[in-house]
This record gives structure tokens, C-alpha cells and sequence, in this order.
């Protein structure tokens, strides 16, 4: 069996087929350009094949996407890469209130289709400020888009989707995922895979840890790198005889209930997972539209899990503690099924 293509090669792909497909595609960022091609790799070998249209950059996240929000007012297609999530804040003006109200703004004369690539997530020991998973910023702002590719989704595909949608794209890449291989097909372990798609072009993804005649105990509705953890305690879990069903939509925000409402349906159990801090956020937002959707059909109250309210702290063993993991998504489980 030919080994499986990886989350990072996904996307490096991805990135060299729309650069191929599109002449107006463009790639801009720091570092990307070869032999180093970007902090974690994605973008290795495009200034090579396309040196013409690949744009190393100064150390400013409100430059990079200033500059791409421009030309996407010109007609262009850009890719901009933002080394590390933490700092997309410094280039939340430009997303907010330039791509994204531009086209009301001038009466639908203009578009602003940009994608800003950007890792976010702990698990590396790279401390508070190289850790955090901001996405929660930008959820709930008209016209901006937040995708977020699992493992278990065609990374690559999904990217090419969000360099096609004609509003502006923010694509969180799990920095733990790059290595893995993607989970496409049917697994040894007994686990199963379904893709649904979405009311908003993009797919979301389920996984089983029991045959399908059977109802689950519990689902777990997540996204991104969540998808890491699932996988296996998916596989853990069945030996236990507890049933799930993990739902990952591939666009967080907007975000698409339809699937997460079916997977809910299915157990009355419902865990939202999220590696930033649950308060305030997506597992919040989720919860909220659960229960106004679903009522008493719900066996129980929706648990939402997430890191814990504090910085990420850069020794491992203490960012252990502060990030979700196995044994605490067990435990939450577990709460549910004694509900």
C-alpha cells in the first residue's frame, strides 16, 4: 500500500495546482520563498516553479494582508501565509473592515477574494505567544470566513475551495497536523468515515467508532486539530463499548448546523471540543443553537470543553495541562454518559 499524503503535502499541492490552474494567483509571505520555504514547509518549492508570483515579505501581518486585500481589489487571487496565528490579530483591522465590508461598502462593484493561511495551535512548546488559537476573534463577522481542514478532510481540496469562494478566507492549518497522514477511507481500526457537504461549499467530515446500525452514546463536535485526538480515542473508546460519533465541520464560522444537528440527534449527548478556551466561544455558539434546535430531544445538557483560562505556558508539561487532551475528553465523556 502506497503510505498516505500528509496534511503538509496536502496543502503544498494544493498551493501548486491553484498557482498552475490560476495566473492570477499569487503566494505572499515571510520566509517562503526556497530553499527554507516557510516555517513548517507548506510552501516549499513554489518560488522555485513560480518565482514570478511568490513574495517574500517584511515582518508585518498588517502589510501582508493590507497588500493582498489590494489586490484582490485589482483582480488578483492572493495567498498570504501568516507565520503564526498569534499575530493575525495585528492584521484584524485589514480583515474586518476593509475585505470584508468592501463589497457592501461600493454596492457589490468590488470583490475581495484573499486566503490567509495561518498555523494556529499549542502542543510544541512554543510558549504564550506562538500557541494560542485565535480563530475566536474573527467567528461572527459578516462576509469573512473561517475554515478549518481536520485530518480527516481533504486538506488540499478544501484549500482549493477557499481560494475559489468570492469572499475573503481565513484557513486555519493545526500546527500538530502537518505531519500526519490524512484519513481519507476506511480505517483498520474500525473506524468509519463519511463527508457530508455543506450549505456553504465546504464539506464537513464524520468519523464512527461503531457501525452505523448502531446508535451512538455520545457525539463530539469539533474541528481542526481536534481531529488528532478523535482519531485514536474514537478507537480506544469502542474497546470500552462506548459508542461516538465525532462531527467536524470544515467551515467554523459561518457555520452550517445542518450536520452537527443530525450527529446530534443521533446520541442526545452532545461534547463541543475546541483548543482554545471554551468561554465565549465556538463550543458556546454551538451549544446555544443545539439547544434552541433541539430542545428535549437533548437527553442532557451540551458540555463544551476547552483549554484552560489562562496563557499557554511554553514548558510541555504545563502546556499538557493547559490544552485539551485524551484523558480530559475521556473524562467529559464519561460526565455525559452518567447524565
Amino acid at each position: 500500500m502506497a503510505p498516505r499524503l500528509t496534511y503538509v503535502e496536502s496543502l503544498r499541492q494544493a498551493l501548486h495546482a491553484i498557482l498552475a490552474a490560476d495566473p492570477q494567483a499569487l503566494v505572499l509571505g515571510e520566509d517562503i520563498l526556497d530553499p527554507y520555504g516557510g516555517a513548517f514547509k507548506v510552501t516549499q518549492g513554489l518560488s522555485t516553479r513560480f518565482p514570478d508570483r511568490v513574495f517574500t515579505t517584511p515582518i508585518s501581518e498588517a502589510a501582508i494582508v493590507g497588500m493582498s486585500v489590494g489586490l484582490a481589489l485589482r483582480g488578483f487571487h492572493p495567498i498570504a501565509e501568516i507565520m503564526f496565528g498569534d499575530f493575525l490579530a495585528l492584521a484584524a483591522d485589514q480583515l474586518i473592515n476593509h475585505a470584508a465590508k468592501y463589497p457592501a461598502m461600493y454596492n457589490g462593484q468590488v470583490t475581495a477574494p484573499l486566503v490567509v493561511r495561518t498555523p494556529m495551535g499549542g502542543g510544541r512548546g512554543y510558549g504564550p505567544t506562538h500557541s494560542q488559537s485565535i480563530e475566536r476573534l474573527f467567528f461572527g463577522t459578516p462576509h469573512l470566513k473561517l475554515v478549518a481542514a481536520s485530518h480527516l478532510h481533504d486538506a488540499g481540496a478544501l484549500l482549493q475551495q477557499a481560494t475559489a469562494d468570492p469572499e475573503p478566507v481565513i484557513f486555519v492549518e493545526n500546527k500538530l497536523l502537518y505531519p500526519l497522514p490524512l484519513l481519507l477511507d476506511a480505517q483498520p481500526d474500525g473506524l468509519w468515515r463519511a463527508t457530508t457537504d455543506g450549505a456553504n461549499g465546504y464539506p464537513t467530515v464524520t468519523l464512527r467508532n461503531a457501525a452505523s446500525n448502531l446508535t451512538p452514546d455520545v457525539t463530539i463536535v469539533a474541528y481542526g486539530g481536534m481531529s488528532r485526538l478523535l482519531a485514536p480515542l474514537l478507537a480506544q473508546l469502542a474497546t470500552e463499548e462506548i459508542r461516538v460519533i465525532a462531527c467536524l465541520p470544515g467551515c467554523i464560522s459561518p457555520l452550517d448546523m445542518a450536520p452537527v444537528v443530525r450527529c446530534a440527534t443521533e446520541s442526545g449527548r452532545v461534547l463541543v471540543l475546541e483548543e482554545s478556551q471554551a468561554a465565549f466561544g465556538w463550543g458556546a455558539e454551538v451549544a446555544a443553537q443545539l439547544h434552541s434546535q433541539l430542545g428535549p430531544r437533548l437527553v442532557t445538557p451540551v458540555r463544551r470543553l476547552g483549554a484552560a483560562p489562562t496563557v499557554i505556558p511554553a514548558a510541555r508539561a504545563l502546556e499538557e495541562q493547559v490544552l485539551p487532551s485524551a484523558a480530559s475528553i475521556t473524562a467529559a465523556v464519561l460526565d455525559l454518559l452518567r447524565a
